[in-house]
């Protein structure tokens, strides 16, 4: 998520709140849970991807999630 995020940085992260299409949010894929932006929302599906383009992995390359796998919203970054 550079330049967004920094690697061990900490961020606040919540179930309660409903994301939108430019928010950073926390996904579910198998094991890990992971932060990217949330790109597009369709039906119960969602497109994610990295702030940094050229080194992330997301939706581009592992397709569309379920929306379920958005387990909580990024209200607060903080540096660790």
């Amino acid at each position: 998520m550079l330049p967004t995020l920094k690697p061990e940085q900490l961020v606040l992260a919540c179930g309660f709140f409903r994301p939108h299409p430019g928010s950073l949010v926390v996904v579910r894929r198998g094991e890990i849970e992971i932060v990217k932006r949330l790109k597009e929302i369709k039906d119960d599906k969602i497109f994610v991807t990295g702030d940094n383009g050229s080194q992330s992995t997301d939706s581009l390359q592992f397709g569309w999630l379920s929306r379920e796998a958005i387990t909580a919203t990024v209200i607060w970054p903080r540096k660790a």
